[in-house]
């Protein structure tokens, strides 16, 4: 069930909002979690009920696995936590590694020994690269005894919640069980309704009026690529900036439509985005960009590999392996994982850069020249990200570079003031939280949040004017309205969320 469907919308949504208001207000809290685990699950059912065992299955074991594990960190020398931990760890990534990369390792044993082994042709249960991470978190935190009491209801919705349940955020356990816990929990409130309709309605028009229209520019040159089609100097640039633009907007757009669905229960959900292209370096970018990724790929893989810990150039080598493996999780593709090899690259130019004895030039211009270079190291990364095939990749790559004698000067306007426009939404137009600044969008966006992080907009001297201080009110009301009213009027053609197929 696509968030940006017609049957969700009108549906899913608001009918699962009104019976949990009203088992809530008659049963009490408890039951209205337990309605919102079963509808989660009914949510997750209606793509393909066949992997229903799946996800109850890995949250079951997960579960009854932490048990002892925290039972038995508080023995000596953290008794057989950590064996338990690893086994719990293990048994998850077999299933990860079983449905996503069986078909990739049998056709890279194929290429590289000349074998001829059949492929599998399994198909990948929906989420299971995002809960996967969850419910490694949250068994790596009980042996760390990082993890405070729960159930097993409010484990269920911690790891089955349907707004984050498909494509993330990935969210964190702590972030969950401090909610659910809360005595007005998943009662109507007219605030939370209202900041998380108007949330999702905005990720709707992001992923709808914006990713969407872009997106056939993207299609079709890549497509060209595909077929092992010469592309040509100005469809080049244009489709990998286009893909560059719709990937974000997608994204981006779903992100936020999770966390506005969730706040219409109550629930806050973490950050995932914040004007990733606004940034002036490749640290900058990670830390904008899929931000519960980034967590996880720091907190869970490179600080266990030995983070900065163990000297300059291990420090390196731990980037460089992080970011390749975060690569390869978004599918089983060579693609994927020298995108991710990519970024490791040049997260190690970055630190090694900001390591040299030198006096760091701060002014407008400086900064502009870095978030412009960013901006492009990003793009021709994507080409890896979005191509078919590592051939497919070269022939956009080719064609970037191809510049031909009799270069169209009035196409190439266009293309630039197209890009203009584009540019200009990204870098100059104020993004969801910044709109909904006051009203504590996101589960990380508090008052402590918004003076600690100068990645979040302060409460006070907004460059965005009555913009940044949304309250409900007939100007927001008009302004989302129209917004709504353009978004539904494009669901004519509904189309998968990107992030989906990993």
């Amino acid at each position: 069930m696509l968030f940006n469907s017609p049957v969700f919308i009108f549906g899913f949504l608001p009918l699962t909002a009104l019976l949990c208001f009203s088992i809530r207000a008659v049963l009490g809290r408890e039951s209205s979690l337990a309605f919102l685990v079963l509808a989660s699950l009914f949510f997750y059912g209606w793509w393909n009920p066949v992997y229903l065992p799946l996800l109850i299955g890995l949250a079951v074991f997960n579960f009854l696995l932490a048990r002892p594990i925290m039972s038995e960190r508080k023995k000596a020398n953290g008794g057989w936590s950590k064996a338990l931990m690893i086994f719990g760890v293990c048994v998850d990534l077999g299933a990860l590694g079983y449905f996503k990369y069986t078909d990739f390792l049998i056709n890279t044993v194929n290429t590289i020994g000349g074998t001829d082994y059949h492929l599998q042709h399994i198909i990948l249960p929906l989420a299971i690269s995002f809960f996967t991470f969850q419910k490694i978190a949250y068994l790596v935190d009980a042996s760390r005894g990082e993890v405070e009491p729960h159930s097993f209801l409010e484990y269920c919705f911690f790891v089955m919640f349907f707004p984050q349940l498909i494509a993330g955020p990935i969210v964190h356990h702590k972030e969950i069980f401090s909610q659910t816990k809360m005595k007005r929990g998943f009662a109507f409130d007219r605030m939370n309704v209202s900041i998380g309709l108007t949330i999702f309605l905005i990720g709707l028009f992001k992923k709808v009026v914006l990713a969407d229209n872009v997106a056939p520019s993207a299609n079709w040159v890549f497509g060209l690529a595909h077929q092992g089609q010469a592309v040509g100097f100005l469809a080049a640039w244009e489709a990998m900036l286009a893909y560059t633009f719709q990937l974000y907007f997608d994204f981006s757009g779903y992100s936020d439509m999770a966390i506005g669905a969730a706040r219409i229960f109550g629930i806050k959900l973490p950050l995932n985005f914040h004007s990733p292209y606004q940034a002036i370096n490749i640290i900058d970018f990670w830390r904008r960009w899929h931000m519960t990724l980034s967590r996880f790929l720091r907190d869970y893989l490179y600080i266990s590999l030995g983070g900065n810990r163990k000297g300059f150039f291990r420090r390196y080598a731990n980037l460089f392996i992080t970011m390749a493996l975060g690569g390869l999780w978004h599918g089983p593709a060579w693609t994927f994982m020298l995108w991710g090899a990519a970024h490791g690259s040049f997260l190690i130019i970055n630190h090694a850069w900001r390591a040299l004895p030198r006096k760091p030039i701060n002014a407008w211009w400086s900064r502009g020249i870095a978030r412009l270079v960013t901006f492009l190291a990003v793009a021709l990364a994507w080409v890896l990200f979005r191509a078919e095939s590592l051939d497919a990749a070269m022939i956009i790559y080719q064609g970037l570079v191809n510049v031909p004698d009799d270069l169209n000067v009035s196409a190439l306007g266009i293309d630039l003031l197209w890009l203009s426009f584009w540019m200009g939404i990204l870098w100059y137009w104020p993004n969801t939280q910044q709109l909904m600044a006051l009203v504590k969008p996101a589960y990380d966006y508090g008052r402590r949040e918004r003076h600690a992080d100068p990645l979040l907009l302060p409460i006070e001297g907004t460059r965005y004017g009555w913009l940044g201080v949304w309250r409900p009110g007939m100007a927001a009301a008009v302004l989302v309205g129209l917004a709504a009213t353009v978004s539904i009027l494009s669901l004519q053609r509904v189309s998968e969320f990107l992030y989906f197929q990993f």
